[in-house]
């Protein structure tokens, strides 16, 4: 028997739900950090969107987007007030209202193929955020938030992409259970939504019972691949210094000395400590970036205070510097300083920061805020994928921002790197959660890459990372610390690394073809008036 067409939530309680889910989303991710909520808050949009039409999914995908993004980028506004925050917020909410937009056609794909043209729908648009405007800003990835739980360990299968889609996956098998539950007037009651009676329903449990468990393993895949932590390559006695600076804010650097002192008087610290027996010889010592904002081959006394550390404890040092130039712009550049020799290799950051660290416009966003004058020098990208040779490692160097981008370190690896550096600075916001989400991005670098990843931050969090992803020794935010460990030594390629663009394409793929395969609305679900009836995805009937 054919099953009739359904109608979607009334805008009241769809608005309700939309907002619940990006707000249920928010607290899966670092700082509350309830992970097992993201599949939840996916879940919830794809409720609130089931049949509705694209105009009004697309205003259900602004709210979805700004409960997420608003609390999500909090600390893009610590120093610099609400209106950069709540753009930045409102930007990336507008990808949400193209994902919503697009889910009700995704919901009739055919097959009973709806989970999968969802999950694949939600990274085609995460792929698309990850790129434009600007070079793109992926932060907020479904992936992201999963640093704790099983599904990191398919970061090795196809990095951020994969993860993104099990998570998304998952939310959409949740609603087909919710759904089908309520097709039957079983377990759940949707708001002001009139049930049918139909049935014993018994079938319709099982097959709800079916997709929930679907939505767990989904999840739980993760945990049944291997996290290789073998040395392969040897070790290496690593040191990570956080120095500290004097005052958090945007006005950190305004004493440049006082940061670097600070770097240097805790490696000289480190070094007396292996002096005394105390502390292990490091191979190589890690400094963050902005450890030195004085260019230290242009001025001569921040030269010779990196060199006195660098000297007293024996070890190649990764210093974080500004330097002048190209031009009349600056470089964001990880500095190899040899005991006896200073200066030699460096990398050069290729992604800057848009509006943190370049002024895209910067005539046309004055309008809105002086703030862009904040930034007085643009910093120009760099141009290639630098190895630093570092005691017995290879290490592949990757600057702050870098870290939400898959390609940066799958480039670094597939070039030799054995061992990955995440040079960051968490001074310009203060103690909010900006600083715990960036870990677990270098988290899941570590699973995708296979490598050993030192995160290391000016004010924390730091932490040494081995290659299963797991954080050892984090620090505490705002202060002064000195990370030490053995840390093993990787060679060898995942498939994420090999080949994790073109998993990524692949699973864009899926989305689109099943939306363009999927079949035209139901006549019934278009009709404005009328009781309304339980909402759902677009799945063959279960006869009870």
């Amino acid at each position: 028997m054919p099953r009739p067409a359904d109608r979607p939530l009334p805008l009241l309680p769809a608005a309700l739900l939309a907002a619940a889910g990006g707000g249920l989303s928010a607290a899966a991710f670092p700082g509350l950090g309830w992970w097992p909520l993201a599949p939840v808050g996916v879940a919830a949009l794809v409720l609130a969107v089931a049949g509705q039409r694209p105009r009004r999914a697309a205003l259900l995908g602004l709210l979805h987007g700004w409960a997420f993004f608003v609390p999500l980028l909090q600390w893009s506004g610590v120093y610099v007030g609400a209106l950069p925050w709540l753009a930045l917020a409102t930007l990336c909410a507008l990808f949400h209202v193209l994902l919503a937009a697009l889910l009700p056609r995704a919901l009739r794909a055919p097959w009973g193929l709806a989970p999968l043209a969802v999950a694949g729908t939600w990274v085609a648009v995460e792929a698309l955020r990850a790129r434009v405007p600007f070079g793109g800003f992926p932060w907020g990835r479904l992936a992201f938030s999963q640093a704790d739980a099983p599904t990191l360990g398919l970061a090795s299968l196809g990095g951020s992409p994969l993860v993104s889609f099990a998570v998304a996956l998952s939310g959409a098998l949740l609603a087909l259970a919710v759904t089908t539950l309520a097709r039957r007037g079983r377990l759940v009651q949707l708001p002001d939504v009139r049930l049918p009676s139909r049935g014993t329903g018994g079938r319709a449990t099982r097959a709800a019972a079916a997709a929930a468990a679907l939505a767990v393993a989904a999840m739980g895949a993760g945990a049944l691949l291997p996290r290789p932590v073998d040395a392969s390559e040897g070790t290496a006695q690593v040191a990570a210094v956080q120095g500290n600076t004097p005052e958090p804010g945007l006005d950190f650097n305004a004493e440049r000395r006082a940061v670097l002192d600070n770097h240097a008087r805790a490696t000289l610290e480190l070094a007396r400590e292996v002096r005394a027996g105390r502390a292990p010889q490091p191979e190589l010592v890690l400094w963050p970036e902005n450890s030195s904002d004085i260019d230290p081959l242009l001025n001569p006394d921040a030269a010779a205070v990196i060199s006195r550390a660098v000297e007293a404890v024996d070890a190649p040092t990764l210093v974080g510097a500004v330097l002048q130039g190209p031009g009349e712009g600056l470089s964001n550049a990880g500095i190899v300083w040899r005991p006896g020799t200073g200066p030699t290799e460096r990398y050069v950051k290729q992604r800057p920061a848009p509006f943190g660290e370049y002024m895209p416009y910067r005539s046309f966003f004055r309008i809105f805020s002086d703030k862009v004058d904040l930034v007085r020098q643009d910093f120009v990208a760099g141009t290639s994928t630098s190895l630093l040779p570092m005691g017995p490692a290879l290490v592949g160097d990757i600057i702050c921002f870098e870290v939400l981008f898959d390609d940066l370190a799958r480039e670094a690896v597939a070039a030799g790197a054995d061992l990955l550096v995440v040079q960051t600075n968490s001074a310009t916001f203060g103690t909010s959660n900006m600083a715990p989400q960036q870990l677990a991005m270098s988290r899941l670098r570590a699973v995708e890459t296979g490598r050993s990843v030192v995160h290391v931050s000016t004010v924390g969090i730091s932490a040494l990372i081995t290659p299963d992803g797991v954080a050892h020794q984090s620090t505490e935010l705002l202060t002064s610390a000195v990370l030490q460990g053995e840390l093993p030594l990787r060679s060898g390629l995942t498939f994420a690394v090999r080949h994790g663009l073109a998993v990524e394409l692949f699973l864009c793929g899926v989305g689109v073809l099943l939306l363009l395969a999927a079949r035209r609305r139901p006549r019934a679900a278009a009709v404005a008036s009328g009781p309304p009836v339980a909402v759902d995805l677009d799945v063959p009937a279960v006869r009870a």
